[in-house]
């Protein structure tokens, strides 16, 4: 006996859904290849190095301007990325693509892993309970944690915002609905693409309000 057409809508539904959980679980898998394993481990090697940085990323990569990110506790792998990345040129920006000219691989794997291996400081944040709700319900809408997992710690190569500035995630969804950043493998240009200000505003209250 056929089902009721009323079923039938639901099972489509639900086959959509599973297709596009399967399509970003995909892509975040695809992003990984191609990217150094295991640790380093040169910490000391990297503190030395890292005293550029702070003057912009604050000691120990504890940004203390909304300007620049938290590099603290940051995954390895995504710093290594972004920093080749910003090397390679296919991500700019004034202040970052001058430092990194000089930078060989081995500095960007020790400076990778000075800043995974340091603990992030809170930062001042009043949150808004209403866009921080909202936050929370767009992200679930739109699967943030497949790719940035639970409470947003970040894996591999995709990065920890839990406790970022929000003046900073909502440049770089700006920054990837407008195009103007592409060096994520199309992942966050596919899901931004539909975000409005709105929304924008509410995920980076959301997520700066997950100390």
């Amino acid at each position: 006996m056929r089902e009721p057409v009323a079923n039938a809508g639901k099972d489509a539904r639900a086959c959509l859904g599973a297709r596009w959980i399967w399509t970003i679980s995909l892509l975040c898998c695809v992003s990984a290849g191609g990217l150094p394993t295991g640790a380093h481990a040169d910490v000391a090697a990297g503190q030395a190095k890292a005293q550029v940085c702070v003057a912009c990323h604050g000691p120990m990569g504890n940004s203390t301007n909304p300007d620049y990110p938290i590099l603290a506790g940051q995954t390895a792998r995504y710093l290594y990325l972004e920093l080749q990345d910003f090397k390679a040129g296919r991500r700019s920006d004034p202040r970052m693509s001058p430092i990194v000219t000089g930078l060989s691989r081995d500095d960007m794997r020790d400076l990778a892993d000075y800043f995974a291996a340091q603990r992030p400081e809170p930062v001042p944040y009043k949150a808004d309970p209403i866009k921080v709700e909202a936050g929370r319900r767009k992200a679930e809408a739109v699967l943030c944690t497949m790719c940035h997992l639970g409470g947003f710690s970040g894996q591999n190569e995709i990065p920890r915002v839990a406790g970022q500035y929000d003046q900073y995630i909502v440049k770089q969804l700006q920054d990837f609905r407008a195009r103007r950043r592409t060096n994520d493998a199309g992942n966050m240009t596919s899901v931004s693409k539909g975000l409005s200000d709105e929304d924008i505003e509410n995920l980076a209250a959301y997520v700066a309000n997950l100390q």
